[in-house]
């Protein structure tokens, strides 16, 4: 076991969106900092929907900006769509949002973080916090380096003993291809905190050049592009279009007949969901009056072919995620580039 010699006064395990936004105000604080993160290269990843805002974020996406955080202003450089939702309605319910490049926010987060006097960047797991009497005193990562500091954020999201479901398939990870941070999960208990289960679930992703565009609804962005961040004074980018399409009766044939294959129906996936993202076939049992639901296709970058299907949330087996996409206008011949799945994973709950 090795102790690394710099102390710190902040560590910050996890570098997501709330790690990232939190390590920068350590350091611009004037704190000693460290961001520890399983994977460098995936600094404010967007594991989910590619975009920033919209109409259940937007205020809190704007309340960081106010403080000095980080967020709005990166996707302002960033973006490759602005729209303000709600632009018929009044003040109170009008909300921005800007769909991501999500390669080039994850660099330019990182670039921003990397700049920053006071805090440093490494790639660890880390497996245990290490406490003296009531306080925490260090870290240890896997390779068993110890890091001395007064205080840890953990900012974890998905990786706390993370468990991925498809269909009748799981397996450990911390999101698709990451691993879980399952010894840090322990370490939590055995120092008396209580942990309990969240569970999510993400969209497949497919291959534009096998989407036929022509079938589907353009959403172009607003002109002029209406900005996140209260300090941006225009954005000149140019925009690109998202899609709309539905879900049609075909499509929730094929969802009901195959209910029992969605860990998310069956009750396989452990925990709470959260409360205003259901899965597709969430939808489909809860909603059978509703005819229609409606499917976005999202462009995931200004260099990629690869598209996020925004509404279609599911912990299906990837052949029935297929199954499903294809009996949709435009979706016919679509090709999955990477499939959706559900998730389940620790989180400490706040009270205690």
């Amino acid at each position: 076991m090795a102790k690394y010699k710099k102390e710190y006064d902040v560590i910050v395990v996890g570098g997501g969106h709330a790690g990232s936004e939190a390590s920068l105000a350590s350091a611009r604080m004037g704190a000693r900092t460290l961001l520890i993160t399983s994977n460098l290269d995936n600094i404010a990843h967007m594991s989910c929907n590619p975009a920033i805002g919209g109409l259940g974020k937007s205020h809190l996406v704007r309340e960081i900006d106010a403080l000095g955080g980080e967020m709005a202003r990166n996707i302002d450089k960033t973006g490759i769509q602005f729209r303000m939702l709600n632009a018929k309605k009044g003040p109170a319910v009008r909300a921005p949002r800007a769909q991501a490049d999500r390669r080039n926010y994850r660099i330019s987060m990182r670039r921003t973080l990397e700049k920053e006097k006071d805090l440093d960047i490494k790639e660890g797991l880390v497996e245990k916090i290490i406490v003296k009497g009531k306080k925490v005193i260090g870290i240890k990562t896997q390779t068993g380096i110890e890091y001395k500091v007064k205080a840890v954020i953990l900012a974890t999201g998905t990786f706390l003993k993370g468990l991925i479901l498809m269909g009748k398939v799981s397996f450990s990870a911390g999101r698709m291809g990451e691993f879980p941070a399952d010894r840090l999960s322990d370490s939590l208990k055995k120092i008396g905190l209580k942990l309990a289960r969240l569970n999510t679930c993400t969209p497949p992703r497919i291959e534009g050049k096998t989407v036929d565009f022509s079938k589907l609804i353009k959403q172009p962005g607003d002109s002029p592009p209406p900005p996140l961040s209260f300090s941006t004074k225009e954005i000149k980018t140019r925009q690109i279009p998202c899609y709309l399409t539905f879900t049609n009766d075909a499509t929730h044939r094929v969802i009901k007949k195959n209910l029992k294959d969605s860990p998310l129906i069956t009750g396989e996936a452990r925990g709470l969901p959260p409360r205003y993202c259901p899965s597709i076939e969430e939808k489909i049992a809860r909603f059978p009056e509703k005819k229609r639901h409606q499917i976005f296709i999202e462009p995931e970058g200004r260099d990629t072919t690869e598209y996020y299907v925004n509404g279609f949330f599911t912990g299906f087996s990837e052949k029935i995620q297929l199954e499903t996409l294809r009996t949709m206008k435009g979706l016919e011949k679509v090709e999955i580039t990477k499939p959706g799945y559900a998730i389940e994973y620790d989180f400490v709950p706040p009270t205690q």
